[in-house]
């Protein structure tokens, strides 16, 4: 009597336990199941501003990619000497948003025609550029740019290169979230800013 009594008593608890475990795994994406894309379209700040606010991305670090010394600091790369360029390193769920969606979204937030520059920030640090993660993405990001071309969309040639990631190095934290960090700040205020709002207008279906 005692084990036919048992049974079902281990069998609710086997329910409740696999019912919250249902509900946790709906509301969680594993850490395996997302993907990463790297892009440099002028200042860091502008950059982190827009990903950050799509629906399907993680996080968004600032950072320094395509250098030719390890572990460089923000002056040192402001100098230009370094080879690195000021970047964007995207953590998103594909299966929320994809990484056509964010080369997309690349090409219409900054210029890609102004050589080692976006507005007043002049430098090769300023570069535009999307250092792919895998074959895969060098695909889209190739014919992605081929298809802006052939579109018209910019009246002067795009000179964003497209090249492998070979290393990223996180910026200092005070870099990092900083458009949210400062909103009062004169930078954030007269060129983030405005970049931003332009952003949400365009693309209000896929913001958080």
């Amino acid at each position: 009597m005692q084990r036919i009594l048992f049974i079902p008593v281990v069998l609710f608890l086997i329910i409740i336990f696999e019912g919250c475990k249902s509900k946790d795994d709906i509301t969680m994406t594993k850490p395996d199941s997302l993907e990463t894309a790297t892009f440099g379209a002028g200042c860091f700040w502008c950059v982190e501003a827009i990903f950050q606010d799509l629906k399907g991305v993680h996080s968004v670090t600032s950072g320094y990619a395509g250098g030719h010394i390890e572990n460089p600091t923000y002056e040192e790369v402001c100098s230009g000497k370094t080879g690195h360029a000021e970047v964007a390193q995207i953590k998103f769920d594909p299966g929320i948003i994809g990484y056509e969606d964010l080369v997309n979204i690349f090409w219409t937030t900054h210029d890609p025609t102004t050589l080692n520059r976006q507005g007043g920030d002049v430098g090769t640090q300023y570069r535009s550029v999307i250092f792919y993660h895998s074959r895969e993405q060098k695909k889209i990001a190739e014919k992605s740019k081929a298809e802006i071309e052939k579109a018209g969309l910019y009246p002067d040639p795009i000179v964003t290169e497209i090249v492998q990631l070979t290393n990223f190095y996180d910026a200092e934290d005070y870099h990092q979230n900083y458009f949210n960090n400062n909103p009062e700040a004169p930078y954030c205020q007269l060129v983030i800013n405005p970049k931003v709002l332009k952003f949400r207008a365009k693309y209000a279906d896929k913001l958080k």
